[in-house]
């Protein structure tokens, strides 16, 4: 092979990689963009000490087991939203926002999200199951939810209830059903300080 041919071949190779990865840049660039969402409490808990309460675990229903937001379209219908997500885990994110606003009704800085190191001084426990959460065709975001309370140190159930509500979305769009699902959980935290 000659010189020349054999430089012309390499031309041929990093032209035909170039022109791969401006296709693959293309391509990308149709991708629809994400957004990512937050569950949001009311505010922060207190500072400083107070009656010791733990948050957690929050189980999800495995619908919910996704980054995706879900709307239920209709009927037993749900659609999974491709581009708009949770930013990071469901799960903590509802512990957190639950722990915040319980610790703004009860009066306390004293609450921990699951799992802390030890029991030391926390006197209460409360698990969450989320068994429904979702936007709805009518415009609502819904929440169905249970939770036990728990003494410590003795692990003894207190309470075991469970709960459902709708929130109006104030607009259109998954800015608001977030923001509806937040509401719904300071709900959620009214009633489970009514339980304790």
């Amino acid at each position: 092979m000659s010189r020349n041919s054999a430089a012309s071949s390499a031309e041929r190779s990093v032209c035909h990689w170039l022109l791969l990865l401006v296709a693959a840049g293309l391509v990308g660039a149709c991708a629809p963009a994400k957004s990512y969402y937050l569950l949001t409490p009311e505010g922060p808990a207190p500072s400083g000490g107070g009656r010791g309460v733990g948050v957690g675990p929050v189980a999800l229903a495995a619908y919910l087991d996704r980054p995706n937001l879900v709307f239920q379209e209709g009927g037993n219908r749900l659609a999974v939203a491709e581009s708009h997500r949770w930013a990071g885990d469901l799960e903590d994110n509802i512990a957190s926002v639950v722990a915040a606003n319980l610790g703004r009704r009860l009066g306390t800085g004293n609450v921990r999200t699951y799992p802390w190191a030890d029991d030391g001084d926390l006197r209460y426990q409360v698990s969450i199951d989320i068994r429904q959460m979702h936007g709805t065709s009518e415009g609502d975001a819904f929440l169905e939810a249970a939770w036990r309370v728990y003494s410590l140190p003795d692990r003894r159930m207190t309470t075991n209830r469970s709960w459902s509500g709708r929130e109006p979305l104030a607009a259109d769009g998954y800015d608001a059903l977030a923001a509806a699902h937040s509401r719904l959980l300071a709900r959620l935290a009214d009633e489970i300080r009514a339980s304790m």
